[in-house]
């Protein structure tokens, strides 16, 4: 089979403005899933190629594929619809598949709104894909009998057909890296160094209402062994030069012993990489991030949420605000980047809850800080409590962006979030302290800070 792999062409205005994209990772896994039984893969990496529509158009009709996969996120859904369209009508017996977490959720409602998509891969999607690629070559179109493929949600009949759930990947090293050989490895750049991404464990134990993390890959926690993760780590620098890497598991510091592992190893062989982690406060201790920053580490990302206790309880966040403050102040003390996330507008929100965490953000003061709006996403719990409750303000899923209001704050129905949204960024980063410690910095950070800062001052300030 000849498969062709794409991300749709999108616009987003933090990745417009920064000029970051990264592998498209899970379009890089399918690759190497399906290359291992003979067939011939393309990758399209639409938005670090820049590429629009017509060059997608141009690429399927050179390399004619049977079978195109695409993905998308929430927010670019509509991006994926174009592309589906496209692929048919180039040629009608192109197979249309789409998979990732937007589509894993509403797979019946993807196909009601998109005509041209055949098949929706649901959930965690190398082994069902991998399935469905062979499927489709073995299997003429009488005979066919996708009922057989789990984890699949599809047309036959004028009727929509939704298989059994797959069971997940128990041994996550026994999945090949991803078909880094496929993709433009020397434009994924940030700054002036070569950037990558690795994924290294996949479910989460937690239960925050506004992540769909736990639903798409379960609670039980999955982890690739650290000799299995050093080893894509040298590949990554030793065959395509890479040198800085952001590892984007939920909870790289979740069980403390691996993550001590991984750095040991990176320490031991001096492997020379710069590279930034996720980790909640509660699985983190000095001790740790000393090791962190021994290995490489420059900077870990810490989801705040709230300055607030109350709404950190809402959110089924299990932290609680001495936790955060403890941890901000030792990845402070190790000399760490620090880099706090916070929402605004979570259901039972007030203006003296917000004004609550703008206030907090500030005492923490970590080197960077992301504020966000509550977003309903589909595959959450606060999804489903919004839909049931008719708090959904649209199911326009371009507005589903993280700065957009999308849904009704009960008992804060006439406050604009987009002018909260503002205040905090404004609040934050013009204090003095925080101007003159990023001038300090200087280099990456500095770097990295500033471009933000201007992008989302420009898209708040517009939306006002």
């Amino acid at each position: 089979m000849k498969v062709m792999l794409i991300l749709p062409p999108s616009k987003f205005v933090l990745k417009d403005k920064l000029g970051i994209t990264s592998v498209p990772l899970g379009l890089a896994y399918l690759a190497s899933f399906i290359e291992k039984d003979g067939h011939k893969v393309k990758i399209i990496d639409s938005n670090t190629l820049g590429y629009r529509i017509k060059d997608i158009k141009e690429e399927i009709e050179k390399f004619n594929p049977h079978l195109v996969g695409v993905t998308a996120t929430t927010s670019c859904i509509y991006d994926a619809y174009e592309v589906a369209k496209i692929i048919k009508e180039v040629d009608p017996g192109i197979k249309v598949v789409i998979g990732g977490p937007h589509v894993t959720f509403i797979a019946k409602e993807t196909l009601k709104e998109c005509p041209f998509i055949d098949v929706v891969v649901r959930g965690e999607g190398e082994e069902t894909f991998r399935e469905l690629v062979n499927f489709f070559e073995s299997s003429s179109e009488d005979t066919w009998s996708l009922e057989e493929v789990k984890g699949i949600t599809f047309r036959k009949d004028n009727k929509i057909i939704e298989t059994d759930s797959r069971s997940l990947i128990k041994n996550l090293d026994s999945i090949p890296f991803p078909a880094y050989h496929l993709l433009p490895m020397e434009k994924y750049r940030l700054k002036n160094k070569r950037f990558a991404t690795i994924m290294t464990s996949r479910g989460c134990p937690f239960s925050c209402i506004f992540c769909s993390s736990s639903r798409l890959f379960g609670k039980t926690w999955r982890a690739r062994s650290p000799e299995n993760v050093i080893e894509e780590i040298k590949l990554l620098k030793n065959k395509y030069g890479v040198r800085e890497i952001e590892f984007l598991d939920d909870t790289f510091t979740l069980n403390k012993k691996r993550a001590e592992k991984i750095c040991e190893i990176l320490i031991k062989e001096k492997i020379d990489i710069s590279w930034s982690c996720s980790s909640r406060v509660d699985t983190i201790d000095e001790s740790l991030i000393e090791k962190l920053k021994k290995a490489g580490c420059h900077t870990i990302y810490v989801g705040v949420e709230s300055g607030s206790q109350k709404i950190l309880n809402i959110i089924d966040k299990g932290i609680t605000l001495p936790q955060i403050e403890k941890t901000i102040n030792l990845i402070k003390k190790v000399n760490i980047n620090s880099f706090g996330s916070f929402i605004l507008g979570i259901p039972g929100e007030t203006v003296k809850t917000i004004k609550k965490t703008i206030n907090f953000a500030k005492k923490l003061n970590p080197s960077f800080v992301q504020f966000s709006i509550c977003t309903p996403y589909p595959g959450t719990k606060l999804f489903e409590m919004a839909k049931e409750k008719g708090w959904l303000l649209t199911k326009d899923w371009s507005k589903y962006t993280i700065l957009d209001q999308v849904m009704k704050i009960p008992g804060m129905v006439t406050t604009n979030l987009n002018r909260w949204l503002l205040r905090a960024y404004l609040s934050f980063y013009l204090r003095p302290k925080f101007i003159l410690d990023q001038l300090k910095r200087k280099g990456f950070f500095f770097f990295v800070t500033r471009k933000i800062f201007a992008a989302a001052l420009e898209y708040v300030g517009v939306k006002r």
